[in-house]
């Protein structure tokens, strides 16, 4: 009877350990971040939306690039026939329009790196949105965005890229 007891006990303790131990492990995802980033329909739009906010601004650059490259070639070509007022006058000119150009140009890097922030961190928090939604539908316990080393048996980018694509306002339309 004893161990009829102990032997009972202990195949129930080994079913309740199983039990236990396979309660406890965990569901683990990861979601490569860059390249939600980089392919994503919510990232290319966004792309697309600085590059038409930008354009005008861009070409008005590359238009006083040009001026600025015409007034040192023609000031170089021609500044040794040139009275010295009129070649410092032109100097002074070329100088105040380089001067605008830096200005100009940093402010467009600026304003640029600032939009592109601001665009980016909308992606993210849509792609955060849809990366809760896969862990609450498919019970996972942890998804990660950057780690050294990821399997692909857990990556889940290609699932999320496809639930943000659907997510899309372009996909309804």
């Amino acid at each position: 009877m004893f161990s009829k007891r102990v032997m009972c006990a202990a195949a129930l303790a080994m079913a309740l350990g199983v039990s236990a131990a396979h309660a406890q492990e965990a569901r683990i995802a990861a979601v490569n971040s860059d390249r939600i980033l980089r392919e994503s329909s919510a990232a290319k739009a966004a792309q697309t939306k600085l590059e038409a906010e930008f354009a005008k601004r861009d070409k008005d650059l590359q238009d006083m690039a040009q001026r600025l490259k015409t007034m040192s070639d023609s000031l170089d070509k021609n500044g040794a026939t040139m009275s010295a007022t009129d070649r410092a006058q032109k100097q002074r000119d070329l100088s105040q329009l380089d001067t605008d150009f830096q200005r100009k140009q940093r402010e467009f890097r600026e304003d640029l790196n600032q939009r592109r922030n601001e665009e980016l961190a909308a992606v993210l928090d849509k792609a955060n949105k849809v990366i809760k939604q896969i862990a609450e539908q498919q019970h996972y316990d942890l998804i990660v965005q950057e780690a050294v080393y990821v399997s692909p048996r857990i990556d889940i980018t290609d699932q999320v890229l496809k639930a943000l694509a659907a997510s899309s306002p372009s996909a309804t339309n």
